[in-house]
């Protein structure tokens, strides 16, 4: 019992550290925190933006779905208005919006 105490504590005390170090840090007082920023999450890309990648590429839906690695039925969808791309699907979109040809890179 007493060593899950001690645990405890130790990991009471890591995270009291780490706080006070996140606090100095925004103050301005420390600059050796290392920081991370991330990209903002892709904007949703409507029916027609789907399709117009699809058409760029001169492929049909079956092959546009083989290129994302989803079900034709997806990429139907998408172009329908039904559904929506997220995650992983809407990154991939986004960058392809861009460059198409991106998608036959292996």
């Amino acid at each position: 019992m007493a060593r899950k105490v001690e645990k405890r504590n130790e990991f009471f005390e890591e995270l009291k550290a780490g706080l006070n170090a996140a606090i100095e840090h925004a103050k301005g007082k420390r600059q050796d925190l290392r920081t991370t920023t991330l990209p903002r999450r892709p904007k949703q890309l409507s029916a027609k933006e789907i399709a117009n990648v699809r058409i760029k590429l001169n492929v049909s839906q079956a092959v546009f779905a083989r290129y994302l690695n989803i079900s034709p039925k997806t990429v139907q969808s998408w172009e329908q208005g039904l559904g929506k791309p997220n995650g992983a699907s809407l990154k991939l979109l986004s960058l392809a919006k861009k460059n198409p040809k991106i998608l036959f890179e292996s």
